[in-house]
């Protein structure tokens, strides 16, 4: 299974790549907004994991460019719990939303969720 994570801290991507590495995923990794826009364009993946305050172009106007192609499962990632935030992901239908700091494992059950999920479409 093949998954984009776009996160511009460099460290926590190398982390989180290499937990859902271990986990049987292939994992593609953009540091900034933009570079996650030219792989969705470039690439079939079947989740994207998002983080939302990224340089360039934000999470938000990310998630509303991979709205406009299609429905793969987006799982979006940020230190911003204030209910404006989270309701916006509901309204630019994000389909997870996970909570900066976070245990590796418990992202790689929720991507594990939303993949079966996706899969009973």
């Amino acid at each position: 299974m093949r998954v984009l994570l776009v996160e511009d801290e460099p460290e926590t991507a190398s982390l989180l790549a290499k937990g859902l590495s271990e986990a049987s995923y292939v994992v593609d990794v953009a540091l900034n907004g933009m570079d996650g826009r030219r792989f969705i364009e470039s690439g079939e993946y079947e989740l994207i994991i998002l983080d939302v305050m990224l340089p360039g172009l934000n999470g938000w106007q990310l998630l509303q460019q991979i709205r406009k192609l299609g429905d793969t499962p987006v799982l979006l990632l940020t230190t911003r719990d204030g209910i404006e935030d989270r309701l916006r992901g509901l309204e630019l239908h994000e389909d997870d939303y996970l909570l900066k700091p976070f245990a590796v494992s418990e992202l790689v059950k929720r991507v594990r969720k939303l993949l079966r999920r996706d899969r009973g479409r």
